[in-house]
């Protein structure tokens, strides 16, 4: 009955609110007012965790393990960070059953944004955290479309001269001025000033409309949070590479394998 109800919860599939409170009385398990999704980075864990946190559900969807775990009042997620530490987890938003599916889903997407983290320093990462990423990056693509339509003005730059003006850019627009944007950069004010001219040149006074401030900042922050990803995943990649490249088999491997017959 617990695999079933937790089958429903974490499917898309709609279930009428009655059908639902009977299957939750099958498996014994009280319909909370909120739950909250973990997707878990190892699944040799999600049974000793769902001992640990009081009537938790667990399964795998997808082969990805997760916990669903009722959520009844907030500080449950100091109770959370507790019993996760040391391990690499994602907890998604708090929902009403009907959308456990929902906090999954970000839970999943958060843990496969983040670097991997092992060891006693590693915490749990919480969608509650991260809203604004994954909402900008839950369709790459079109994040990308949004950088390239709002960030042409630079496209002509060389890379070094684009890089400096867009972050000083984003600096100004989320600091709102000039020594707000020095002080976050680490240089003059003048230094903003004169690189805050060269952007009003390339894009007009369109730097002075709030709608276009606000696409701009979109648009920044989409780019480099996709360039964050993409360097993320090229450190992962890097390290597979190196301990594939590492890895040798030991002395007599081939002959005893042909001693077992393989």
């Amino acid at each position: 009955a617990r695999r079933e109800l937790f089958a429903v919860l974490t499917s898309d599939m709609p279930m009428s609110e009655i059908a639902l409170a009977e299957l939750a009385g099958a498996a014994r398990w009280p319909l909370p007012s909120t739950v909250r999704a973990i997707a878990l980075a190892s699944p040799g864990e999600t049974q000793q965790l769902a001992a640990v946190l009081d009537d938790a559900l667990a399964g795998l969807v997808n082969g990805q393990p997760c916990l669903l775990v009722p959520t009844p009042d907030p500080d449950t997620r100091t109770t959370l960070e507790t019993s996760l530490r040391g391990r690499f987890a994602a907890v998604g938003h708090p929902v009403p059953p009907r959308d456990t599916a929902s906090s999954l889903r970000w839970a999943v997407r958060l843990l496969n944004l983040t670097p991997t983290r092992s060891g006693p320093e590693a915490r749990a990462v919480f969608v509650d955290d991260h809203l604004s990423t994954l909402m900008l990056l839950q369709d790459e693509p079109l994040a990308h479309a949004l950088a390239t339509r709002w960030l042409r003005p630079l496209a002509d730059l060389t890379p070094r001269q684009s890089e400096r003006l867009e972050v000083t850019l984003l600096a100004w627009l989320e600091g709102g001025g000039a020594p707000e944007a020095a002080k976050a950069l680490s240089v003059h004010p003048q230094t903003v000033r004169y690189r805050m001219r060269q952007l009003e040149k390339l894009f007009g006074p369109g730097l002075r409309d709030p709608r276009t401030r606000f696409e701009l900042e979109m648009a920044l922050r989409s780019r480099r949070l996709m360039a964050q990803v993409r360097r993320q995943h090229s450190r992962v990649t890097r390290r597979a590479r190196v301990v594939t490249a590492d890895f040798r088999p030991p002395l007599g491997a081939g002959r005893m394998a042909r001693v077992n017959g393989l």
